[in-house]
């Protein structure tokens, strides 16, 4: 049958972010390596440690999706199969999201926990919408005082029309290709057209200028109708990360080399883990549907005991890649943080402990 929205039920999915490798802005890959024997001990960790009994699972390979889905399924967590081209234009975006709704379908016919996401926040990640041939030029074109105004005062902006055409032309495809439930992935910047859609999907995180509002921020989705889902949310791992929400991991120079920290920053375990617990019990008063923790493993964000090189301070991780000369869990490259087991406590009892 597939998934069932319930209305009387919170947070019906508690699932979690993890990447099988992404292109960076610096032309490297998240995860460089990642092998089915990795994969599995992840995925077994996340249903039986973590607790979770969801998954968005995203890269830029669809057939390592596939891998990864496929071993999430069998151990029977719904798979939100999240694919994503970043930093490409809207052709070859449309072709890739076409052959990854296909690769899905594969998939649902035999297990059909599985929902279709058909992009993520593409205004950014794909060119023409908004100006700028890079992802860093439009998310500054974006980010600049004159469009948040007009973001504040509700105008209409041009983008979201483009946006919203192409997504009528995706979703058309997209359904052709697959018969199960679709959803999407915007920033909250994007006024999409939800009646496309079969659940209402929004990246939306916590800062300081949104803190008092988060929760009220969501009724406007709420409104449509449609099961709500926060597809990403998290927090990064240093005093004052949780007032930076989504721009934590800005405070990273990748032109140095190695990178380093833009200065002196305090790690701070407590802070990520704290947020997780404070906006998961705001998400479960609003009776969301489900939530996905960003992220599992910030694959390029390196752990390292000198604090201006520590880069997992910049990663929204709930674990630390310890690097070559690391002590790993369970001979895994990572160990877990505090957030692992604030997250793994609270998806397993339903509350804060």
């Amino acid at each position: 049958m597939g998934t069932v929205f319930d209305k009387s039920r919170h947070m019906q999915h508690k699932g979690i972010n993890y990447d099988t490798g992404t292109k960076t802005t610096t032309g490297g890959m998240t995860r460089e390596n990642l092998d089915a024997a990795t994969i599995s001990k992840e995925i077994d960790i996340i249903k039986n440690e973590l607790h979770c009994n969801a998954i968005r699972i995203s890269g830029i390979d669809i057939d390592r999706v596939v891998q990864a889905s496929e071993a999430a399924l069998q151990q029977g967590l719904t798979v939100w199969f999240s694919p994503a081209l970043v930093y490409a234009g809207q052709a070859a975006t449309f072709t890739y999201i076409t052959r990854a709704a296909a690769a899905a379908e594969k998939l649902r016919l035999r297990y059909p926990d599985i929902i279709f996401v058909t992009g993520c926040e593409l205004s950014l990640f794909t060119e023409g919408f908004i100006k700028g041939s890079t992802g860093a030029e439009r998310m500054q074109n974006l980010f600049r005082p004159f469009s948040m105004v007009k973001n504040m005062l509700g105008i209409k902006r041009a983008y979201n029309r483009r946006l919203n055409r192409f997504l009528s032309d995706v979703v058309k495809e997209a359904r052709a290709q697959f018969n199960g439930q679709i959803t999407y992935a915007s920033g909250t910047w994007e006024k999409i057209n939800w009646q496309l859609f079969d659940i209402v999907g929004v990246d939306h995180y916590r800062a300081s200028w949104n803190k008092s509002t988060y929760g009220r921020q969501l009724q406007h989705y709420k409104k449509l109708g449609k099961p709500v889902s926060i597809m990403e949310f998290g927090c990064c791992t240093y005093r004052g990360a949780d007032d930076k929400g989504g721009m934590g991991w800005s405070i990273v120079d990748w032109k140095k080399e190695p990178p380093q920290l833009k200065g002196d920053f305090i790690r701070d375990e407590q802070t990520q883990a704290q947020y997780l617990l404070d906006v998961l019990t705001i998400l479960k008063a609003e009776n969301v549907f489900a939530v996905f923790v960003f992220t599992f493993i910030s694959g390029n964000y390196i752990h390292h005991e000198d604090p201006k090189y520590d880069l997992d301070m910049a990663g929204y991780g709930i674990v630390k890649i310890m690097g070559d000369d690391g002590q790993g869990y369970k001979d895994l490259p990572w160990l877990p943080k505090l957030a692992f087991f604030k997250l793994a406590g609270y998806y397993a009892t339903g509350s804060v402990f």
